[in-house]
């Protein structure tokens, strides 16, 4: 049965996707991070559903009506040019056998994000991409959640079984990085009535599963990027009061209801220097910088773990300075960091300007979500995931329709075109 309704789930996301091609971008999100073929018995665990929707989708954006050129942001440039220099490292990698192969599953990543700067015209449609991307996350959170509780949080929680996203630490930081965006829709819908009531009521319900997901993951990364993700939410929260006594209840009742050794797992970071997974981790970072500074151009190329040290980055800082060399480091900084940049300037212009009030929590509930990423990436190696590069692509498509919007109502009154236009970076 799981099998066939995969079978039904591609069916109709390939017929939407046709209908209206920019509905395949919201598919593809889906497929992609939620991975419901994962979760059947037979024969659609091995299909190869997202190359087929990827494939659907790119013919329908051929002929779509509604779609817009790249937009004029530096990022794109910027994105292409550390893809041509993933290229060059692999290239004189020396472990070519390693590196050619992750490149290739590295461009498969990238390659269908064009599709979301052609596609996805409007604010409207900005939003409902955000939303599939929490609630891609949330439901598998949400019943990690419910599992976690249920078994009194002596299980791990993990995501879907051989995804970037199958471990109990890469789904516990994915989740994280979902939860600014499933608040984002409850802020969005908030009054509505209908179905968009019950999608508000929805994303309301999960944020709390989806932390319990998080605890129930036993990932020590998880729990500093819980910590740094809460910080941020309660200083943009309308609640403040309400959301402190909330953790402040939650954190003294939480001896009664987390098993003894999850206490003792947690622990161990503050005392890294009795774990051996801790040691390793920092030696593995030491080979890596070591190796970098002998090798600063070029760097190790893909996986260039198998070849400088014993085990995984377990970083994603390490990951690509190790493996791309400074440039690569610059141009990954530079786009990562440069987003929450531009995103921060979003925020604090939409405060200051009604014409795009609208763009505020969307600037602010994405730079939470990058802010939840890179706090896991100090413990994991995540530097390609394709989830950061949405995130980026859809900073760009923000800023593009914040700048447009403020153009457009320059144009139709004279009067404000005297005023400056402080156009978001």
């Amino acid at each position: 049965m799981r099998d066939l309704a995969v079978l039904a789930l591609l069916a109709g996301a390939c017929l939407v996707t046709v209908y209206r091609p920019w509905l395949g971008v919201l598919a593809l999100a889906f497929f992609g991070y939620a991975n419901p073929h994962r979760y059947a018995w037979g024969f659609a665990t091995t299909l190869p559903v997202y190359q087929i929707l990827l494939a659907v989708a790119f013919l329908a954006a051929i002929g779509a009506r509604e779609r817009q050129g790249l937009p004029r942001d530096w990022r794109i440039p910027v994105f292409y040019l550390l893809w041509l220099w993933f290229l060059v490292t692999t290239a004189v990698s020396p472990i070519g056998w390693a590196a050619w192969p992750k490149l290739w599953e590295v461009s498969k990543v990238y390659t269908p994000l064009i599709l979301s700067l052609i596609l996805i015209t409007g604010r409207e449609r900005l939003f409902w991409l955000l939303a599939t991307i929490g609630f891609s996350f949330g439901l598998l959170a949400a019943k990690g959640g419910i599992f976690g509780i249920t078994r009194g949080f002596h299980y791990r929680v993990w995501g879907p079984e051989g995804t970037m996203y199958g471990g109990n630490n890469e789904f516990g930081i994915a989740t994280l990085v979902a939860v600014p965006l499933l608040v984002l829709v409850a802020r969005e819908l908030k009054g509505t009535s209908g179905w968009r009531r019950l999608v508000r009521w929805g994303a309301m319900a999960a944020v709390p599963l989806a932390v319990a997901s998080v605890i129930s993951s036993w990932s020590r990364g998880g729990l500093i990027a819980l910590g740094a993700l809460s910080l941020v939410m309660w200083w943009h929260s309308r609640h403040k009061l309400v959301l402190t006594v909330a953790v402040l209840l939650a954190a003294l009742a939480a001896p009664r209801f987390l098993p003894e050794a999850w206490f003792a797992r947690m622990e161990t970071i503050s005392t890294y220097q009795q774990d051996n997974s801790a040691m390793n981790r920092i030696e593995a970072w030491t080979d890596g910088i070591r190796y970098v500074l002998e090798h600063p151009v070029t760097g190790a190329g893909f996986d260039g773990w198998r070849y400088v040290t014993k085990r995984d980055w377990h970083s994603a800082y390490v990951e690509i300075l190790a493996e791309h060399g400074f440039p690569g480091a610059l141009l990954w900084g530079l786009l990562v960091f440069g987003t929450l940049a531009s995103l921060t300037r979003i925020a604090w212009q939409a405060r200051r300007d009604e014409r795009i009030a609208w763009a505020r929590d969307y600037a602010v509930m994405m730079r939470a979500s990058l802010i939840a990423y890179l706090a896991g990436a100090l413990t994991l190696g995540i530097t390609y995931w394709d989830l950061l590069y949405q995130l980026v692509f859809c900073a760009v498509l923000l800023k593009a329709f914040v700048r447009r919007e403020v153009e457009a109502e320059a144009a139709a009154s004279p009067t404000e075109a005297a005023r400056p236009q402080g156009a978001a970076a």
